[in-house]
């Protein structure tokens, strides 16, 4: 059974996670991950035991905006409906007056419709420098 919870896993922990996802995220620099949980108002976690199977981390003023930056889903426990689950949560959390967004990864474009999501074209972004 999973058990979701509003934890932040330890850091060794979510780039264990990322990297075993295929989420493409910093996860050769532990202070870079760290901080960017430090700075993020929302996480929900994913357990099977003591194991972390699946995190979604969120920047939220929970009336109005909520940018969903990462949902990981461990390979193994894929297609379980627990990433759809973390998205229910995060909503949840977030009020009917806040709108949720995200960048997908190219791989997941065709799961965010499936879980509720819809396409926009009307964004823009900087790229990161590092």
């Amino acid at each position: 059974m999973i058990d979701y919870r509003h934890e932040t896993p330890s850091t060794s922990q979510i780039i264990e996670l990322y990297q075993n996802a295929g989420l493409n995220r910093p996860t050769g620099d532990h202070d870079r991950i760290a901080k960017m949980y430090q700075n993020s108002n929302l996480v929900i976690s994913a357990w099977n035991q003591q194991d972390l199977v699946a995190v979604a981390r969120s920047l939220t003023d929970f009336c109005y905006c909520c940018y969903l930056s990462d949902l990981a889903v461990r390979l193994e426990y894929q297609s379980q409906g627990i990433g759809k689950e973390l998205i229910r949560l995060t909503r949840e959390s977030i009020s009917d007056q806040s709108m949720l967004l995200l960048l997908s990864a190219p791989r997941a474009m065709e799961y965010y419709p499936k879980v509720g999501f819809k396409k926009v074209g009307n964004g823009f972004m900087i790229d990161r420098l590092k």
